[in-house]
């Protein structure tokens, strides 16, 4: 195997990186935005071209404080309720600066539950505020495998005002090929806000 390296000998001056040296980039596949929806899914695009795909969340707004939660599907999203066992962490600090916390929420975790599994916990519907994240999901279309994910979601809490950080990862336990995904709130719609979904190259 022939070694690849760069002409420059310093980071600072390297300005491209050679062709055969894979850089991970992250290739839009869709985008859905959303307006008073009970739901958004993505039922093509998730197969077997990448090995990773990545769900991007920009400033989404519900109707009602509630919870994003998600769930998958192996025949294409006519059914959702996949076995998951998953943990959920989260870091919470409020406005008044008297509160700091981080913790395991055991009421927030599922154990070979077909339910959906909560991303967020009381996202606040106040105008201004939203929740933004990331949802990783891996080897989605593997038949030998269980299919890992793993989140990091950011929103404001509606009362009282927290900053809460989530921590949220797992297998949705089947070696059947994953081909859809449906992101929810618990309660109420999702009125605002855009879920871009990529392929890792």
């Amino acid at each position: 195997m022939a070694l690849i390296s760069v002409s420059n000998n310093a980071l600072q001056n390297i300005t491209a990186v050679p062709a055969s040296i894979p850089t991970g980039a992250l290739v839009l596949l869709s985008t859905q935005t959303a307006s008073a929806s009970a739901s958004i899914e993505f039922t093509s695009g998730l197969d077997s071209t990448y090995d990773s795909y990545v769900f991007k969340f920009i400033n989404m707004h519900q109707s009602a404080v509630s919870h994003l939660q998600f769930q998958c599907s192996t025949n294409g999203g006519s059914s959702y309720g996949i076995p998951m066992t998953t943990t959920f962490v989260k870091a919470v600090h409020d406005e008044a600066d008297t509160v700091g916390a981080l913790q395991y929420d055991t009421g927030s975790d599922l154990a070979q539950s077909t339910s959906f599994q909560l991303l967020t916990e009381n996202s606040s519907n106040n105008d201004g505020e939203c929740t933004c994240g990331i949802l990783t999901l891996y080897s989605p279309s593997s038949t030998t495998y269980v299919k890992h994910f793993i989140s990091t979601m950011q929103h404001n809490r509606d009362t009282p005002q927290y900053s809460d950080n989530f921590y949220v990862a797992g297998y949705l336990n089947t070696t059947s090929a994953i081909n859809a995904i449906k992101f929810q709130m618990n309660t109420g719609t999702m009125d605002d806000g855009i879920i871009k979904m990529y392929g890792v190259k």
